[in-house]
Order: C-alpha cells, then sequence, then structure tokens
C-alpha cells in the first residue's frame, strides 16, 4: 500500500511540472472570451486597437456616393471618345507607308473598338445612374467612331478595295489626275 501511495503521488508531481511548463508556453484558442485568451497570453493589446466595435454603425464609404457613382459611369461612356484625339495623332505619325509599324498600328486601332462592343453587356452592367442610356448611346458612338478612324487609315494606307480594278484583274487602274509635290518653284 505504500508502494501505492508513492507511485500515485511520485506520478502527479511530475505531470504538473509538465503542465505547468506547457501551460506556460502554449495559448488557448478554445477559449471563447477575451479575458480568458488575455489572462493566457499576457501579451498587451497593440497600439490603436479598441476592444469594443460598434457593428452596429455603418460607413457610408466612397462606394455608396451617387454622385461618385455617376462620375465614374461618365467616365466609362467618354473613355472611346478621349481615345480618338490621341489615335489621330499616332496614325498621323505612323505615316502611310506600308510597313510592319503602321499596319499593327491600324490593327489595332481596329482590334480595341470591336473588343468593346463584344463586351457591350458587361461594360452596361458598370454603367448606373439617371442618365444611364445617354451613357450607353455614347458609349456606342464612340466606339464607332474608333473604328471610322480605323477606315479612313486603312483609306489612306491604300488597303481598302475602293475602285473597280481593285476588285477585277482586266480593268486598269485609275490614273491620277493630279500630283502635288511640296518644294520650290523653280
Amino acid at each position: 500500500m505504500a508502494s501505492n501511495s508513492r507511485s500515485s503521488l511520485g506520478g502527479k508531481q511530475p505531470q504538473d511540472k509538465q503542465k505547468q511548463q506547457l501551460n506556460r508556453w502554449t495559448l488557448n484558442f478554445s477559449s471563447k472570451t477575451r479575458s480568458d485568451r488575455q489572462s493566457n497570453s499576457e501579451l498587451p493589446s497593440p497600439p490603436g486597437y479598441t476592444a469594443a466595435i460598434d457593428l452596429g454603425t455603418t460607413d457610408t464609404g466612397r462606394e455608396a456616393d451617387p454622385s461618385l457613382v455617376v462620375k465614374k459611369s461618365w467616365d466609362i461612356a467618354l473613355g472611346p471618345l478621349r481615345q480618338i484625339p490621341m489615335n489621330l495623332f499616332i496614325m498621323y505619325m505612323a505615316g502611310n507607308s506600308i510597313s510592319i509599324f503602321p499596319i499593327m498600328m491600324v490593327g489595332m486601332l481596329f482590334l480595341r473598338p470591336f473588343k468593346a462592343l463584344f463586351t457591350l453587356p458587361a461594360t452596361f452592367k458598370q454603367i448606373e445612374g439617371e442618365q444611364h442610356i445617354l451613357q450607353k448611346l455614347i458609349y456606342l458612338v464612340g466606339n464607332v467612331l474608333c473604328i471610322v478612324v480605323a477606315l479612313y487609315k486603312c483609306h489612306s494606307m491604300g488597303l481598302l478595295p475602293t475602285h473597280p480594278s481593285d476588285w477585277l484583274d482586266f480593268l486598269e487602274d485609275p490614273l491620277r489626275l493630279e500630283y502635288s509635290g511640296g518644294g520650290l518653284q523653280l
């Protein structure tokens, strides 16, 4: 009997020391209250931390402001029209020669509006507000004008078949009635 009491007493003491050492270096995440967690961790709260969070108040952010929604919708609608002056400048700088750079520029000038027209429903989901019909119409007109600029560039480069001789091999090319050249008169 004495040996049983010794073994039971001797067994408890090392377990208690292990629990104390284990509890000193571990955190108990199973506790639900803040006071239990704070007593176990002994770490101070970070600067700026407040324990009481008021979930009842809602912050009216920038997303809820109706004037910003209308402004963003107008930015989307006017996007294609804002691209036209830059596209005209790029086409002017590319020149009318048939080479890789002007062909790539004309290709991109065609590609962007057609992509925009194919993704029209996704874009129109972003446009909101009282004037959404006018904004959608302006967006559509801007993309069509970008395509018209691309067609004009193709015409000025001579890539569009505008004469019957472009289609039929047995017809003669039209004669140029006028030649222009810059410079000095002799």
